[in-house]
């Protein structure tokens, strides 16, 4: 009994820790990311991936398949946060002592969201404060419990950020909320906030202005265009048609709406069979505040336009003119970045089926042009997280070897009882031989009882496997090192089927493995049986 005890209450803590502790990692390592990524058909990695054009053709292409729980656009780029620092009192050598002001700088990988994205995974991981809402405020961002320890951050606190591009973009948030997911790696790399930003500082799409240059060319104004985003080989429509025109001349004679139409192009100015980027549209507004068909000249002070600024926006402002004033009111283009993103995550609702879905999607995606002209890769977090998943493979391989030594066990342990049992009753087995009892009629009697003893076995097994999951889940006893293990504490998942398996496959084997044992009593010879003491 306490050998089928031992055994039973060992595989039910190897099934119930290994399970957890995969569907854990799956589940933790997954949640980062998506068990599903679509990115460029060129890159390897969504983190390090060239932008893809949102297109809403391929999102409700992955919503009409089945399995699919959710498909989220994200964007990511590198970036630097720094502490508030702290003064810190140094004693030097000459014994005097000096104070120093500190502060510590970590690099992260800030992921870009927008409002399609799935926060259920760190709703349930949040620790401290709330998840961002963009609505409320643009700023706020999600980050680790590691990150605010490492760095002093608390709930609230506006903390500063660098964004590396030709030169550091310095940008300003607010924590709203702290998570703790136990997977140090990935704790201590992601901050989460609004893709807008994101978007914007990866330089995606085109942004474009028009703006008026502060001097005058043979007294006309200089009106030129400003453009940032794209390949940087630009084409411009001032609308006559795209040209290589980035600028003009023009002394307005009444109310004039001049309007730009910027994008990029390789070869073809008509951009024809190209991938260019998507354009972007914006607009100088001028209206003369005087007289209408009457020479006049601009005022200008040492050659530079007489400006008078409107509000603190400076995109509405006036020109002093000798007759009067004209008004400018520049609107800059929206920007094509919110076009782009990074890839898309897609979630799941059965991790089983991610092999079937994952194929499903390679074949409705890959290799089929968008409306954009992009090939699409369809990859999986297996792919990029090989490493972890070998790794997590290979528990399947201890958990069968520990099954079945353990069943091993039970099996020598309940034959060798059986065995002491029939030498015990060897006089009873003559009796009984005596009294015309068939073999078979006489191995069922001892077949019943160790039956009986490994169903005892089995209940206080399953009582004392059970009581140890229970304190395990609900009070975290045993405890790991996140750094080696990606958790901190032992994960315990039993599922009912399991439990039925386990429990059914050891009543029967150990069951089955009496009856051999049991031949021996065909050999007992009736008349020895009988004098045996």
């Amino acid at each position: 009994m306490i050998s089928i005890s031992l055994a039973i209450v060992v595989n039910l803590l190897t099934v119930a820790v290994v399970t957890g502790f995969q569907n854990e990692v799956k589940s933790k390592v997954s949640g980062f990311g998506a068990p599903i990524f679509i990115t460029n058909g060129s890159e390897e990695s969504i983190l390090e991936a060239n932008p893809i054009v949102r297109s809403s053709s391929v999102e409700q292409d992955v919503r009409n398949l089945s399995n699919i729980k959710n498909i989220q656009p994200v964007a990511y780029k590198a970036i630097l946060l720094q502490s508030e620092g702290e003064e810190k009192t140094i004693k030097l050598a000459s014994g005097k002592d000096t104070v120093q002001y500190q502060q510590e700088i970590q690099g992260c990988v800030f992921k870009g969201v927008d409002n399609q994205f799935d926060w259920s995974f760190f709703k349930n991981n949040l620790v401290e404060g709330n998840l961002p809402d963009f609505k409320r405020n643009e700023t706020e961002v999600l980050i680790s419990e590691r990150i605010a320890k490492d760095l002093n951050f608390k709930v609230g606190d506006r903390i500063r950020t660098f964004f590396v591009k030709n030169s550091p973009v310095k940008r300003f948030f607010i924590i709203s909320g702290i998570y703790s997911t136990g997977l140090e790696d990935f704790d201590k790399k992601f901050i989460i906030g609004k893709i807008d930003l994101i978007q914007k500082l990866n330089d995606w799409g085109i942004s474009s202005s028009i703006v008026v240059n502060d001097s005058l060319s043979d007294g006309n104004l200089l009106i030129k265009a400003e453009v940032s985003g794209g390949n940087g080989n630009y084409r411009f429509d001032w609308g006559e048609g795209f040209s290589n025109y980035q600028g003009f001349t023009f002394f307005p004679q009444k109310d004039t709406v001049i309007r730009l139409i910027v994008s990029d192009y390789w070869s073809r100015i008509d951009g024809n069979n190209e991938l260019n980027t998507i354009q972007d549209t914006s607009y100088l507004h001028l209206k003369l505040n005087q007289k209408t068909g009457v020479d006049y000249d601009f005022i200008t002070k040492n050659d530079v336009l007489d400006k008078v600024f409107l509000d603190e926006t400076g995109f509405n402002y006036e020109l002093q003119t000798t007759i009067g004033r004209l008004s400018i009111e520049t609107r800059n283009g929206n920007g094509s970045s919110f076009n782009y993103i990074s890839g898309y995550e897609v979630l799941i609702k059965d991790w089983d089926l991610l092999p079937e879905t994952l194929k499903k999607l390679k074949r409705n995606i890959e290799f089929k042009p968008t409306n954009s002209g992009e090939i699409l890769k369809v990859s999986s977090v297996i792919d990029s997280q090989s490493d972890i998943f070998v790794w997590l493979s290979f528990l399947d391989v201890n958990v069968l070897i520990i099954l079945t030594l353990m069943l091993l066990i039970g099996i020598i342990n309940m034959g060798s009882a059986l065995l002491v049992l029939i030498l015990v009753r060897t006089n009873f087995i003559g009796i009984m031989k005596a009294m015309g009892a068939t073999d078979w009629s006489i191995r069922k009697i001892f077949l019943l009882q160790g039956f009986f003893l490994i169903l005892k076995g089995l209940i206080w097994g399953n009582a004392i496997g059970l009581l140890i999951c229970f304190i395990q889940s609900h009070f975290q006893v045993f405890t790991l090192n996140p750094e080696v293990y990606y958790l901190s504490s032992v994960p315990i998942e039993l599922t009912f089927l399991n439990f039925l398996m386990l429990n059914t496959g050891t009543l029967i084997v150990c069951t089955l493995s009496l009856i051999i044992p049991s031949y021996v009593i065909t050999k007992i010879n009736l008349v020895k049986a009988i004098k045996f003491n």
